[in-house]
């Protein structure tokens, strides 16, 4: 079969719900920049400027607007503001910006389990070490890519079917039929939108808490308490970029926060235990096999929490969690082999909601991957062969 790029079509960023603007002139000078330009009419009360043209333009992000804010880039009436500024009625919106890079994401014959699509929403088991979108530092080797691949193939045998191109996108092709993500190495169930409807209506539910979704970990040591909620705010690690860390914000924070905001979000994880593995040779401490139930959806969260209490996740060395080794468990100290399991061990097991289109509730699992299942047994598991 023929693999052909898929650029992106030419689309209008849809004006925000409560925003009336004039339609926007764009031209593009020889130095490669754009000039734009947003008469507001009519706008909501409190709206941040940053934050309202990262939705408004969709092709940057809202850290880059702030920057292109700060340095004049971006003005209001003709003067230099904060990107915290509040947008009123009558305000002109004035930008020099960079023309934004083609976004293409080249369809590649990577394996995808489907488990379940229609024609508003393909759900997916995924397989660890498979990023979700592209970016930047990462243009191929994404789910996005192997759902351009999944989808050109199937459009070649049903003229009917859609292809990348037509995934809702909120303007970021990158993020085309995105609305919840899963890190890296963690597997499992997660789905995506085929259809603006279904993105909408899933968007939705994400935000307001409605979709349910339980997740299976083996952390280290041995968990207390049965069943317990952890309910401690999550924000950016205060000296390591790209870690997050359970922060308690205090006035001296907020104080010294650019957007005069907290620098965390409240955070709600509920878990159980569902089976503790202390005979597990010369490992101290022992493990926990758990399920775990997020209440809300910060990055990182479970993965901060389970190290805020004390259990990390095994194999996640991002926040205390080491691999688990064959060596370890014969009593070898000095040397490591048979590595049993060695990226994070959380999955994705189940996910729960109502469905975008028929509005009836719907429940989707994926089964637990070997080396995860592997992982049980080599800790003498006695209820890995009934899941």
């Amino acid at each position: 079969m023929a693999v052909e790029k898929h650029r992106p079509k030419k689309q209008k960023s849809k004006p925000e719900k409560g925003i009336q603007e004039i339609e926007i002139p764009e031209e593009a000078d020889e130095d490669g920049l754009c000039h734009l330009r947003i008469d507001i009419r009519r706008a909501l009360p409190g709206r941040r400027l940053d934050k309202y043209l990262a939705g408004r333009l969709g092709r940057f992000s809202r850290t880059a607007l702030q920057q292109y804010i700060r340095e004049g880039a971006v003005t209001v009436n003709g003067k230099v503001v904060k990107p915290s500024y509040t947008i009123q009625t009558g305000d002109v919106i004035e930008m020099l910006l960079p023309e934004p890079e083609e976004q293409i994401i080249e369809p590649e014959p990577i394996p995808l389990e489907i488990i379940y699509e229609d024609d508003d929403i393909i759900v997916i088991n995924k397989q660890a070490g498979l990023i979700v979108h592209p970016a930047k530092g990462n243009p191929s080797g994404t789910l996005l890519n192997a759902l351009a691949y999944h989808l050109q193939s199937s459009k070649a045998s049903n003229e009917h079917a859609i292809d990348l191109d037509d995934l809702p996108d909120r303007g970021d092709r990158y993020r085309a039929g995105i609305v919840h993500r899963l890190d890296k190495d963690t597997t499992g169930v997660m789905v995506l939108a085929k259809s603006e409807l279904a993105l909408w209506r899933l968007g939705r539910q994400f935000e307001h808490r409605r979709v349910h979704k339980t997740y299976r970990a083996i952390v280290h040591g041995l968990v207390e308490l049965d069943e317990d909620v952890i309910d401690a705010p999550i924000g950016a690690h205060p000296h390591i970029r790209e870690r997050y860390a359970v922060r308690y914000s205090t006035e001296k924070d907020i104080s010294l926060s650019p957007s005069g905001k907290q620098i965390s979000k409240p955070a709600i994880t509920r878990y159980r235990v569902l089976e503790r593995l202390s005979h597990t040779g010369c490992i101290a401490g022992g493990f926990t096999f758990i399920e775990l139930y997020p209440k809300t959806g910060r990055t990182h969260q479970l993965r901060v929490h389970m190290s805020f209490i004390g259990h990390p996740i095994v194999g996640d060395r991002t926040y205390g969690g080491g691999p688990i080794y064959q060596s370890q468990l014969d009593g070898v100290n000095d040397q490591a082999y048979g590595p049993i399991i060695t990226r994070q061990a959380l999955h994705a097991a189940v996910i729960e909601f109502q469905h975008p289109r028929t509005l009836k509730m719907v429940r989707f699992e994926a089964p637990l991957p070997e080396d995860f299942r592997s992982a049980l047994k080599a800790l003498n598991s006695k209820i890995v062969d009934n899941l």
